[in-house]
């Protein structure tokens, strides 16, 4: 795979910023997608937990689409977006950068992904995206 040279989104805040280090690599010397698909997790939650205002859980990977490796030293942005709320479902696409090469820097687009998530209780059990306000009832 090449390196597609791009730009990280216009007037868009990552959720997440993170730099892989060596104990992160797999054995083929880039960085395990296990790590990529754990950070992707917490990104998309971020988001889905401040609509839900509250706790959620993941409860399905819809999609994931490893674009290019991440190296060592390389500068991950993880980006969320909502993109549908259900009753007590929320569901996030979350898009990768890395940036690489500080002496000359590149972006590229690593890693892209949708996930959905539950609004839970304190006790985990699924519970409205919208919680009634104090005085509302449940």
């Amino acid at each position: 795979m090449c390196d597609v040279p791009t730009q990280l989104p216009p007037g868009k805040m990552p959720v997440l910023r993170v730099m892989p280090m060596p104990r992160d690599l797999n054995p083929a010397g880039d960085v395990f997608g296990g790590w990529i698909m754990s950070q992707v997790d917490i990104a998309g939650a971020v988001p889905a937990r401040q609509l839900a205002r509250g706790r959620v859980a993941t409860i399905a990977v819809n999609s994931f689409l490893f674009k290019q490796p991440v190296s060592v030293g390389d500068i991950v942005s993880f980006y969320a977006d909502v993109v549908k709320v259900g009753t007590s479902s929320i569901t996030v696409d979350v898009e990768v950068f890395a940036e690489r090469n500080p002496e000359n820097p590149v972006v590229v687009k690593v890693t892209e992904a949708t996930l959905t998530y539950v609004a839970v209780s304190e006790s985990g059990v699924k519970r409205p995206v919208f919680p009634p306000k104090a005085g509302e009832g449940v």
